[in-house]
């Protein structure tokens, strides 16, 4: 899919920083939140149709940073400056915050459910990487404190299919973790080439990808490699390894806040500080283990200020969500030319 993006809609109403949205998995609805507290759920409709569906405003008391639904769609998972995760469900018939986490030591800076259900993992300011283990009745366990960055860890993400968990800092490095042969998760790699903070990861629809976003300006495409592998790729002791296949440079002015790869088109799309929005293809005929990817869109000036987060609806095909410092969240549709 290559072509142009354009705005389908501008929702109005938080005061402050936008920091984060999250799509439904259904894909017909949309939450964001943001500095002033509150999380916002809108109905998505195509065209300009979208309205707010409801406001969540007593969760937290201080910024809301990060936003995640649980795959089955049932709760929804909020990150706070206030050190606290807020747990949310529609059981009763609106939504209602049933679980308040609490354990880290600073600002919370992301949130990620597993593709089970089973496991809800956080990060903070506080350098740590927290793994909780879900259970019924709104019950959640902390299962590990992971302490393997050494500097704010800014983002959390599950691998699509399998419980591995990645993790970005500001310590120029990527983290993944796994459970070992006793069940105790530990630390099984470390993707190291970014210059700067990593801002942002997410895995392509099989897992064997990985892209990262960093304050370096540049994309980081990672490709998975086992034991044994014809590329002869060594991997040691470990069950994995991911690799840098290729780094994506030369179009972004200002650091890279957020990335996503969607699921649906294997298109990119990224958020950047100097306001605008790109969406990259890979080149047909690309090599997996040396690829190529071109920027087939780019709007300049999509929010007036810092894009902090871009994120493809699940469902819908081309449709993309981002929010910004200048208090808009707003729905784009890639148009094929």
């Amino acid at each position: 899919m290559t072509g142009k993006l354009k705005t389908i809609c501008s929702l109005k109403g938080h005061s402050g920083i936008v920091w984060n949205t999250s799509w439904h998995p259904k894909g017909q609805m949309l939450a964001s939140c943001g500095e002033d507290k509150t999380i916002r759920l809108w109905n998505y409709k195509d065209g300009d149709k979208s309205t707010l569906k409801c406001l969540l405003a007593d969760g937290h008391q201080r910024t809301v940073r990060a936003i995640a639904w649980s795959y089955c769609g049932q709760s929804l998972a909020s990150a706070s400056f206030d050190a606290t995760i807020a747990i949310w469900d529609n059981k009763s018939g609106q939504f209602e915050c049933n679980a308040t986490l609490e354990g880290h030591e600073n600002e919370v800076k992301s949130v990620a459910w597993s593709r089970s259900g089973s496991m809800l993992a956080t990060c903070s300011r506080d350098k740590s990487v927290w793994v909780w283990e879900v259970w019924e009745d709104n019950e959640y366990e902390c299962a590990a404190v992971l302490n393997a960055h050494s500097q704010d860890v800014k983002k959390v993400v599950w691998h699509p299919h399998e419980d591995i968990l990645a993790s970005a800092s500001y310590d120029n490095s990527v983290k993944l973790y796994m459970e070992d042969a006793d069940k105790e998760w530990t630390c099984v790699g470390t993707l190291s080439s970014h210059t700067s903070t990593v801002w942002s990861l997410a895995f392509d629809k099989t897992g064997d990808r990985l892209v990262t976003s960093s304050d370096d300006r540049t994309l980081k495409i990672w490709q998975k490699y086992l034991p044994g592998n014809p590329e002869g790729i060594s991997v040691k002791d470990a069950n994995f390894v991911y690799k840098c296949v290729c780094t994506i440079s030369g179009f972004h002015t200002r650091p890279i806040y957020d990335v996503t790869w969607c699921h649906l088109t294997d298109l990119i799309a990224t958020a950047c500080g100097d306001n605008s929005i790109r969406i990259f293809k890979e080149e047909d005929l690309s090599d997996c283990n040396q690829p190529s990817f071109s920027c087939v869109s780019h709007v300049s000036e999509a929010h007036l200020q810092d894009i902090n987060s871009v994120q493809w609806n699940p469902v819908v095909k081309g449709v993309l969500a981002s929010c910004s410092d200048d208090g808009l969240v707003k729905i784009w549709k890639m148009e094929s030319t």
